[in-house]
């Protein structure tokens, strides 16, 4: 994959791997959350109440928190729970990826393809602003 540098500035050859093809059926938030059927976007498909033009971090947590997570002060890998990173610019939610159970991460590059990075910090700070909170789940049974 070829992205200008200022789209992901941080991420390099050696903190990710390309893990699928490109696929315009789901995004980020989709894939974040384990549930590929659909395009997670308020007004198109989201899990809970929402207004069509809130994409605000607070729709992003409320949506995180029907799936039945819970903030969290960290990334750090916890046996028997799975995190998300909620990713913002401004008051704005932008991104969302999700622990892998090897404590690595993974992604979905808008329509293009999904990834594995080494940690959250690796597709922040340039489209996908910072990472904004973390929450976490225990593992489903």
């Amino acid at each position: 994959m070829i992205l200008p540098a200022d789209t992901f500035p941080r991420l390099t050859d050696r903190n990710h791997r390309i893990t699928s093809e490109p696929d315009v059926g789901y995004n980020c938030i989709a894939w974040a959350a384990g549930k590929t059927e659909h395009w997670w976007q308020p007004g198109v498909f989201w899990p809970v109440e929402s207004s069509r033009d809130d994409h605000g971090i607070g729709a992003l947590e409320r949506a995180f928190e029907a799936l039945g997570y819970e903030e969290c002060p960290d990334g750090s890998l916890e046996p028997g729970f799975e995190k998300v990173a909620l990713y913002g610019g401004g008051l704005v939610y932008t991104h969302a990826a999700r622990q892998l159970p090897n404590g690595k991460w993974t992604s979905k590059l808008g329509k293009a393809e999904d990834i594995d990075h080494d940690t959250p910090d690796d597709v922040a700070g340039g489209l996908y602003g910072e990472v904004v909170q973390f929450m976490k789940r225990p593992v489903p049974s």
